[in-house]
This record gives structure tokens, sequence and C-alpha cells, in this order.
């Protein structure tokens, strides 16, 4: 069976080291699973569970000695994910998944109108309440074809995570949605509050 989830050298050895740790004479394998979502990401959760207990539908791969577990469900949504150690040394595992879920999915949103107008539906319907929740917003200052520039503001100016929220939220979805839009640029100035944004130039 192919791997759905890509497993690097590292991250095998630290789950065989804790796997170790749970020798109960059980057969376990590691399960990985999509749990739902958060914001433009998919939620996930790894647990050691009991290869007697996978289902007929599940992806079950023998990586290197290392049984990975991957839900029916979710196979689809961690086909070619990558499961590796931070990159940083830290605690933990780093999952990366180069699928996102539909930011639409569920969602009553119809994109209709020119760029800046579906621009402006995507960011009031589906960018900013998620981003209300932290005391901030983005709003889009100008469209330059094929750059829109979007400004951050309220708690998302000066954040150190701000500019990463852009990228890895924002963009992906105003990309994904609008595919006139071929890059995002971010004009706050998150170092000063006096000077929020940086006005691009008017045609």
């Amino acid at each position: 069976m192919k791997p759905v989830v890509l497993v690097t050298d590292a991250a095998r050895a630290k789950v065989l080291e804790l796997l170790a740790e749970e020798d109960d004479g059980t057969p376990l394998g590691l399960r990985i699973e999509v749990t739902g979502i958060s914001g433009p990401e998919y939620k996930y959760d790894l647990s050691f569970e009991s290869l007697n207990a996978v289902e007929p539908d599940d992806s079950v791969v023998d990586w290197l000695g290392l049984s990975v577990i991957v839900p029916a469900e979710s196979v689809d949504k961690l086909q070619g994910a990558q499961l590796d150690l931070p990159s940083s040394g830290g605690a933990g595992m780093v999952l990366r998944n180069p699928n996102r879920p539909d930011p639409l999915a569920g969602m009553d949103v119809e994109l209709t109108g020119d760029v800046p107008e579906r621009i402006n539906i995507l960011l009031a319907k589906v960018i900013n309440p998620s981003l209300a929740q932290h005391g901030g917003f983005a709003e889009l200052r100008a469209w330059e074809e094929p750059r829109a520039y979007i400004l951050m503001g309220g708690g998302c100016q000066g954040c150190a995570v701000s500019s990463i929220t852009l990228r890895s939220g924002i963009e992906r979805t105003l990309k994904d949605q609008i595919p006139e839009i071929l890059e995002i640029v971010d004009v706050t100035d998150h170092a000063s509050g006096t000077n929020p944004y940086y006005e691009p130039a008017q045609k």
C-alpha cells in the first residue's frame, strides 16, 4: 500500500522510542487523523492505537518498522503529508501537509463582481470573523493586477505572527478562490502605530 504520510528518519526514531515505553505486548501503530478545521489549516490528532482495532478501509503502512495508521476519512486530507521533528529542535512533532480545507465549505458565500468586490466578500465573510476573535481585521487597500495590497489592523498590527497569518492563511484563501490574484502585498507597518500602512501608488 502506498504511504499516505511520509515519515522522516528522525521522526520515525522518536516515535519508535516513545512506542518502546508503551510496550505492553499489544502491537501498536501511530494513528494520524484529521479531527477538524482551524482557520486555513486542518487540526490533527496523533496517538498510539492497537493494530487489532484498525478498520478495513484504514490505511496501514509499515514505515521501516513503524506502522502508520491513517483512518479512511483522513486519507485524502493527508495524502503527501510529512511527519518530522521541529527544525528548531523543540519538543513535539511537525506535520507538513500540502492539503488545505475548503474555507468556503458549509458557508453561504457567493463570490460575484470584479476582483476587489470578491476580495472584500472573502475578507468580510471568511477571513475577518476568524481574525476578530483576536481583535484584528484585514482590509483591501488597493488592487493593482495581479497584486492585492492587504492591511492588517487592530490586534494584528504589530503582532509577531500577523505576517505569518497573512502568508499562510489570508494569502492562500484569496489565491485559491480568486485566480486573478498572483501576489499578496502586506502594507501593514507592524513596527509603528502612527503610520499603519503604505499606500500603493494609485493609477
